[in-house]
């Protein structure tokens, strides 16, 4: 076992790169590919880590990860196998006016095995998403053996007084009066999108570190790049086992 990799316990895979939003606050930014994972390949990959390290949860987020709801169910179908106890979906909830096929991706969501979906809806996200669509989807889904919460993604804080933080707590809501609860979120970090919309929330004269980041001598998460890129490889070009034993920090 890779001694910088001795404490991982956590995948994340970005499904896709596409997105049906077009949101200020995306880390992302504005040019976008629509960029896949292969289902296949991806399973394939997270049991072999499974079987190898101590993995405690698996994430599938985009882009729009439903846009290609077949790869995220094939993921969290292998992570059930595997035992693998939290199973997360975010999800901004929009990826069809079909209410039938809203329906339809919602029940292969729960057979698959996700047992905790969290919804991105806030005021950057409405700007673009009609809210109609993803309550279809919160309804289907807002089931016992799935875990249903509002994510949203908060500027400065979760407590600043600004306009965008005002209309999210109103989303929000809506959201409580259908029942569900919402996370933490996150604090919008000023990169991409952010950056350039939204700068002026942002002390820039400061480093700002990324929450995110892992430490590179100790990594305790990894995440699949739409393109199969992972710690500095492509798992369709090299098997994943050999890309954990040779991975050595930068």
């Amino acid at each position: 076992m890779n001694k910088h990799l001795k404490n991982l316990n956590r995948i994340e895979f970005v499904v896709t790169t596409a997105c049906t939003g077009k949101c200020k606050h995306c880390s992302q930014g504005e040019n976008r590919s629509s960029e896949k994972l292969d289902k296949y390949s991806a399973s394939d990959a997270m049991r072999k880590i499974a079987r190898e390290y101590s993995i405690k949860s698996v994430m599938t987020f985009g882009g729009e990860p439903l846009l290609c709801h077949e790869t995220v169910c094939e993921i969290h179908k292998a992570a059930k196998e595997m035992n693998i106890p939290l199973r997360q979906l975010i999800t901004n909830g929009y990826f069809s006016k079909d209410s039938d096929r809203i329906t339809y991706v919602a029940q292969k969501i729960i057979e698959s095995g996700v047992n905790e979906i969290l919804l991105s809806v806030d005021a950057f996200h409405q700007e673009t998403i009609p809210l109609e669509y993803v309550k279809t989807f919160a309804n289907a889904v807002n089931v016992p053996d799935v875990e249903l919460r509002v994510h949203p993604a908060w500027l400065v804080s979760a407590d600043d007084d600004n306009s965008y933080n005002d209309e999210t707590r109103k989303i929000i809501a809506e959201f409580n009066h259908m029942g569900i609860e919402a996370s933490e979120g996150n604090v919008i970090f000023p990169s991409g999108n952010a950056l350039k919309y939204l700068s002026e929330y942002f002390d820039l004269s400061k480093e700002i570190q990324n929450p995110y980041q892992e430490n590179p001598t100790d990594i305790r998460a990894i995440c699949f790049s739409a393109n199969g890129d992972i710690l500095g490889s492509n798992i369709y070009k090299q098997d994943i086992n050999d890309i954990l034993s040779s991975y050595i920090p930068e």
